[in-house]
This record gives structure tokens, sequence and C-alpha cells, in this order.
């Protein structure tokens, strides 16, 4: 099987490891910014269940600062290049940024798709060049940029607003010649939210399965959990983690991007055991 295929037609959940390339991202910064470091970690997702590894050299935490193109792509092409070769061949490759000069470098290295928190609004080349090069592109929400984004975000109706964010992006990265099933849609959890909206988009993920696009959701080790856990320490939110995945599966989601894969691999395994038994 074609590696994209198990992307745009998964027979499970797909799990999606982060491999932030990075000196400076909340949680894992500075561990993996080299190839000799980077490949063990990713072998070791793969091992724990990775279907995905996604790799970033600009951090997105709330208040980073933007990464220039060419210190992004001196960041990840080693470590791409490293992981194609290095990985299973059926092991999918995300380049997460928001910049086409740094997509089109990684795409070239070996990476399969894009992963755009700015959902291509960032750098108007970006869907011009995913339709080129047929790249599938996660297209995510966000009220502001990353170092504006936790700046007092308010909405009237989050559920209504991201929802239609996303549908119109969408339209626009089909318009530009991105295919249909070249487009997954992630409601950012997180990303310029406060903790009731994002409970909100949970308790609603059905309703961004049912717009027929892939979809994918990222709430790992989140703060908002903290809030309601009363847990200061993201490494100490890997439960509230998997309690999120297992109530995505069920809900139709396909994609999960976390930093603690064995742990979210069996949540998704058993929630879709759930949701296709055989009453």
């Amino acid at each position: 099987m074609n590696r994209l295929e198990k992307l745009k037609n998964p027979s499970r959940p797909l799990i999606m490891g982060i491999l932030n390339v990075t000196p400076d991202s909340f949680s894992d910064g500075g561990q993996f910014v080299a190839p000799e470091s980077a490949l063990p970690h990713a072998l070791k997702m793969v091992e724990d269940g990775a279907d995905i590894i996604d790799v970033g050299g600009e951090s997105t935490r709330p208040g980073a600062e933007p990464v220039s193109a060419a210190d992004q792509i001196a960041r990840i092409i080693p470590v791409i290049r490293a992981l194609r070769s290095g990985l299973p061949e059926q092991t999918l490759i995300s380049i997460d940024t928001t910049k086409a000069e740094v997509a089109a470098a990684a795409l070239s290295a070996g990476a399969d798709f894009i992963n755009d928190v700015s959902a291509g609004r960032d750098d108007p080349d970006l869907f011009p060049l995913a339709a080129e090069r047929a790249a599938p592109i996660v297209l995510m929400h966000m009220q502001g940029t990353p170092k504006t984004m936790q700046d007092d975000p308010h909405y009237r109706d989050v559920m209504g607003e991201v929802l239609e964010f996303l549908r119109q992006r969408a339209e626009t990265a089909e318009a530009a010649g991105i295919s249909h099933g070249n487009i997954i849609l992630d409601p950012g959890i997180g990303f310029g939210k406060r903790k009731d909206d994002n409970l909100i988009l949970l308790a609603n993920l059905a309703r961004f399965v049912e717009t027929g696009y892939l979809t994918l959701l990222g709430t790992s080790r989140k703060r908002f959990m903290g809030a309601v856990c009363n847990e200061t320490n993201p490494r100490e939110l890997v439960a509230a983690t998997v309690a999120t995945t297992a109530l995505g599966v069920m809900a139709g989601i396909t994609i999960f991007r976390v930093h603690d894969v064995k742990e979210n691999r069996q949540a998704a395994d058993v929630g879709f055991a759930i949701k296709t038994v055989n009453p």
C-alpha cells in the first residue's frame, strides 16, 4: 500500500507522534534537535504505535516568536532525511510549518504531507505548492498568532465560528487545486481558545467529522486540561490526553497528534474496538 493511502483510507485511527526539532517547544524543547537523537526517538514512537512522525522546526507554543524559513530548513532537513532512510517504509512523515519554502524543502527531503497551523493564511504560496505536489495538508483553526493567540481570545459561538472558518479555508484550498481527499481539518484545540471554548469543541467533535473531510485532533499535554485537573506540569497530563483521544475516536476523528504515543495508541485501539464491535 502507498503510504498516503494509509492516510486517506485508514483502517484504524492514526497516531501522529510529535518530533519537535526546536529549542523552545513547551514540553520537549531542545531534546531532539539533532538527527542522532531525533531518529531513535522517532523509531521508539513507531515501535509504540505511531503511524506518522510530525517534524517541526518552529515552536507554536503560546508567546512563541516566528522562526525564519532558512532557520527552519536548517533544523528540519537533516532530521527528515535521517527519518526517511531510517524509519519503516510505511511510516508517514509530516512537516509542521506555515511557510511554503520550508514545506517544499521538507517534501523534497522525504516528507509526505504538510501540517499548517495557519490554514494557508501565512503564506499565499503554500496552497499552490500543496496542489502541485499533490501533498495532503492539515488546515488548523487559530485565533491570532502563536505569539498573541492567548491574549484574551473570545467568541460569540466558538463551535460555529471554528467550523465556518475551516469550511472556508477548505474551499479556498480546493479552489487552489488541492483535492478534497488531501484536506485534513483540525479545530486547533488550545490555539486562541479559553478553557470552556476547548471543552465545547471537544464535546462536538462529530460535527467536524460530518464535514466529510479527514480530521486531526491535537490536545496533547495542553494547558486547558491542566486547568481542569489542577495540574501545572504538562508531562503529568498523559491520562487527560488519552481521555480526549478515546473521546475523539468515538466521534470519528482520523488522526491524533500526541507526545505520548504508547498510551494514546492503547486508548485509540480500545476506543476503536468498542466503536466497531458487532452488537
